[in-house]
């Protein structure tokens, strides 16, 4: 078994694992948004702001594993 055999799950894990970790950290910071903002509603312009930065930089995380996987998925760095 050579290593261009196992690209296929490689990349299915690179995509899938970082697609699971993005998922699961916007909902825990959702989550945590929401708790905040029942507790100190005059705060919620702010701690919305700070969590869509958070948000977008974690699923940034998530496309750049997306990009990485399709390019070994279609250059195939590790043939020949």
């Amino acid at each position: 078994m050579t290593g261009s055999d196992l690209l296929p799950l490689a990349v299915a894990l690179l995509i899938g694992l970082a697609a699971i970790g993005s998922c699961i950290g916007v909902a825990m910071s959702g989550m945590k948004l929401l708790e905040s903002c029942a507790r100190q509603p005059e705060l919620m312009e702010r701690l919305q702001g700070k969590f869509f930065l958070a948000a977008g930089l974690t699923d940034g995380a998530f496309i750049i594993a997306t990009g990485i996987g399709l390019w070994f998925a279609t250059a195939n760095p590790f043939a020949g």
